[in-house]
C-alpha cells in the first residue's frame, strides 16, 4: 500500500506541476504580449514620422532614410487615410480584405498616428502583427491543452484509486470464500452424521439447508471479481427461492407475497448472484419496517422486451433528499450498517447482467419499491 500512495503522490504533484506550469507561461507569455505590443507602437510613430517627413520634404530633401523606415515595415499592418476617409496608401494588408472596413475597425480600436500635412492631416491606421496575434493566442491554446491533460490525469488518479479499492474487495471477498470453505464442508460432514443418528429429527433438515445456504454465500463471494456466466434461469422460481428463505426469517408481523405471471419467465442471469440481490432487497425492506407490521410484494412483470421485477414494502420510506445516494458505497439510514449492500445489488444486476435498478416510488411513511429491468431470454 506504501507503494501504491507514492505512486498517487507522484501522480498528484504532477497535476500539480503541470498546473503551475500553464500559469508560469501564461503570466510569461503576457507579460512578453504586452512589451511586443509596446514595440510595435513605437515603431509605427517612427513609420508615421517618416511618412510626415515624405509629405513635407522638397527636392533637396534626403529621403534614402525615411524611405528606409516606410520600407522596412513588412509585418505590421497599416493603412493611411485622407482628412475624408479616403484610403491613401496600405502595407501588409490580404488581398481579399476590404481596406475601407479594416481602416475602420482601427480607427474603432483607436489604434491610429495622426499626422499633419499643411493645412490637412492624415490618420495612420495599425493593427497587431500576425506574430503578435499568435503569440496572444497561444498561451490560451497551451492552458486548453493543459487543462485537458489535467482532466484527463483527474480522470486516471480517480479510475487507479477505484480500480485499487476493487482489488482490495475481490481479494478480500475471495479470501473469504476461502476461509469459509472449510468449516462448512466439515458442517456438511456433520449433518450427514446427525442425518444417520437421528433420521427422524425435523430440525436437521433445517440444519441442512442453513449449510447449504453458507455454501451458496462462501460461492457467491469467490465470484466477486470475475464475470460470471449467465444461464437460462425462471425468474419465477427464483423468487419461490427468496420468498420461502424469508418467510422462515421474518416475523410473522411481515407478510411477503409474490405476484407472477402465469408461464415461466425464462432470464439469461446468474442465479446465485440474482437471488443475492433480491434476498437484499428484501431484507432492507423488513428493516424498514422497523419490527412492526407490514407487507413485502414481489411482482413479475413483462414488458415487450423487458423483464421487470419490483419489490414494494409498506416500511418507513425514504426522504427524497436521500433517494440519489441509497446505490452510493457508505451510503446507510441504519444505526448498524455498512452501506455496501445496495451498491454491490447495482454492480450485480447492472455490470454483471447488463440490467438496470433504481429507486421507482418512494414516499415517507408510506413506503418503497424498488424495480429491476433486464433484458428477456433471447
Amino acid at each position: 500500500m506504501q507503494w501504491t500512495d507514492r505512486i498517487r503522490q507522484v501522480k498528484i504533484w504532477l497535476v500539480v506541476a503541470a498546473i503551475v506550469i500553464a500559469v508560469t507561461s501564461l503570466l510569461v507569455s503576457h507579460l512578453l504580449v504586452r512589451d511586443l505590443q509596446k514595440e510595435e507602437h513605437r515603431k509605427m510613430d517612427v513609420w508615421a514620422q517618416a511618412m510626415n517627413f515624405v509629405n513635407q520634404a522638397d527636392e533637396t530633401t534626403d529621403l534614402s532614410l525615411a524611405t528606409a523606415v516606410i520600407e522596412g515595415n513588412n509585418t505590421i499592418p497599416v493603412i493611411v487615410l485622407s482628412a475624408d476617409n479616403q484610403v491613401m496608401d496600405y502595407r501588409n494588408i490580404d488581398e481579399d480584405e476590404d481596406v475601407e472596413a479594416y481602416a475602420q475597425r482601427m480607427k474603432a480600436a483607436g489604434d491610429t498616428i495622426r499626422i499633419e500635412v499643411f493645412d490637412t492631416y492624415q490618420l495612420v491606421c495599425y493593427d497587431e502583427s500576425i506574430m503578435l496575434k499568435r503569440l496572444i493566442q497561444y498561451p490560451y491554446w497551451a492552458l486548453g491543452i493543459v487543462m485537458i491533460f489535467v482532466v484527463v490525469a483527474i480522470f486516471a488518479l480517480l479510475s487507479s484509486k477505484r480500480a485499487e479499492q476493487n482489488k482490495v474487495w475481490v481479494g478480500l471477498s475471495k479470501e473469504t470464500a476461502h476461509q469459509l470453505g472449510t468449516p462448512i464442508s466439515s458442517l456438511m460432514a456433520w449433518v450427514e452424521v446427525l442425518k444417520e443418528n437421528y433420521p427422524q429429527d425435523e430440525l436437521i433438515p433445517e440444519l441442512e439447508n442453513d449449510v447449504k445456504r453458507l455454501e451458496r454465500i462462501a460461492e457467491r463471494f469467490s465470484k466477486i471479481g470475475s464475470l460470471p456466466e449467465p444461464v437460462d434461469e425462471s425468474m419465477n422460481a427464483l423468487l419461490d427461492r427468496v420468498i420461502a428463505y424469508m418467510d422462515k426469517r421474518t416475523s410473522q408481523k411481515v407478510v411477503i407475497k409474490g405476484h407472477y405471471p402465469n408461464h415461466e419467465v425464462m432470464v439469461k442471469m446468474n442465479a446465485s448472484l440474482f437471488e443475492w440481490v433480491v434476498e437484499n432487497l428484501c431484507k432492507n425492506a423488513v428493516d424498514a419496517m422497523e419490527g412492526g407490521s407490514g407487507k413485502i410484494d414481489l411482482w413479475l412483470l413483462e414488458e415487450d422486451d423487458i423483464v421487470a421485477i419490483e419489490v414494494a414494502d409498506t416500511g418507513k420510506g425514504i426522504k427524497k433528499k436521500d433517494v440519489k445516494n441509497v446505490f452510493r458505497p457508505g451510503f446507510t439510514t441504519k444505526q448498524r450498517g455498512w452501506g455496501l449492500g445496495l451498491s454491490l445489488a447495482k454492480r450485480i444486476v447492472e455490470q454483471y447482467h447488463c440490467g438496470h435498478i433504481y429507486v421507482k416510488d418512494s414516499e415517507v411513511g408510506r413506503g418503497t419499491t424498488f424495480r429491476i429491468e433486464m433484458r428477456k431470454k433471447s
